[in-house]
């Protein structure tokens, strides 16, 4: 058996998690990963502890190698945050099994819609969002985006999907 189908039979019984104090450090180094590639926005070890109840995990040989949050703006919209995945464990559907995670949260609290902010357009896509205008989510652009230091020139683009 070949080292990737070892790996993807092993992933076969990793399953989404709530996040729990302990992870907060690796979670950290997984997004750093993609922040120092100008891949995600940098996010502070600070904020992940004030938000650790946001997250979930998938851990795999006592290791997390993928993580997303999600962040409630209003009684409507929530949105699909910080998601990555390791890089030796990208490409075997977690990422889609933690999207899927935060949407099933997000239809047991009632959102009616979530979005992201992303530079993967395609995976999203398949999950059944859609590219839309910054202007239709004013509660991220005057929660969250005001404060960023691409707020003038954002290069990440929107997605959003009904739910329900």
């Amino acid at each position: 058996m070949s080292a990737t189908a070892k790996l993807s039979s092993s992933l076969d019984s990793a399953s989404p998690r709530a996040a729990s104090l302990d992870d907060v450090r690796p979670i950290y180094q997984i997004l750093k990963h993609y922040s120092d590639r100008g891949l995600l926005l940098p996010r502070p070890e600070s904020d992940i502890y004030q938000s650790i109840r946001e997250f979930i995990v998938i851990e795999q040989q006592d290791q997390i190698v993928a993580c997303c949050a999600l962040q409630i703006f209003t009684r409507q919209l929530g949105e699909v945050r910080s998601l990555a995945v390791t890089p030796e464990f990208a490409g075997f559907g977690l990422g889609t099994q933690l999207v899927k995670k935060i949407e099933e949260e997000a239809n047991q609290l009632g959102l009616s819609r979530l979005m992201a902010l992303t530079y993967e357009v395609r995976f999203f896509a398949r999950l059944g969002y859609s590219v839309v205008e910054m202007s239709v989510l004013p509660e991220k652009v005057w929660g969250a985006c005001i404060n960023c230091h691409k707020f003038r020139n954002c290069d990440e683009i929107a997605v959003l999907k009904q739910l329900g």
